[in-house]
């Protein structure tokens, strides 16, 4: 998986096919190992990292039927917490873009979801002057 710090497209993308290819036949294996690696490399840049994420979902959409209750509540834990993280460093960046998209998940009268009040805050945090 370093290998999806290649700045060469092609790489990044042969590295997305095999990571969805062994998801194929071990999905549950490839889906931790790719949690795992994220949780090592938290200071990975969010484009590699999206790479990762990407084959994630597509590994689970295409297995759904076959992977155990636990690992699927782990990895959209897991997944929603790595998508928040992507988020905050774009919008180090690109704030406006960024707070434009989180705010529309605040709807009147329905509570936000855990990772958008999270993302919300790490945002503000991360652009505080």
């Amino acid at each position: 998986m370093d290998a999806t710090t290649d700045k060469d497209p092609l790489v990044q993308e042969q590295i997305y096919n095999a990571l969805c290819y062994l998801g194929e036949s071990e999905p549950e294996e490839i889906l931790n190992s790719c949690d795992e690696y994220l949780r090592q490399h938290d200071k990975l840049a969010y484009p590699h990292r999206v790479i990762i994420l990407k084959a994630m979902e597509t590994v689970v959409r295409n297995n759904i039927s076959l992977l155990d209750k636990s690992t699927v509540k782990e990895v959209i834990r897991d997944w929603q917490q790595a998508a928040s993280s992507v988020l905050v460093a774009v919008g180090q960046r690109f704030i406006n873009k960024v707070m434009e998209e989180v705010l529309t998940k605040f709807q009147p009268g329905i509570l936000p979801h855990y990772f958008v009040l999270q993302t919300f805050a790490n945002l503000s945090v991360s652009n505080g002057e």
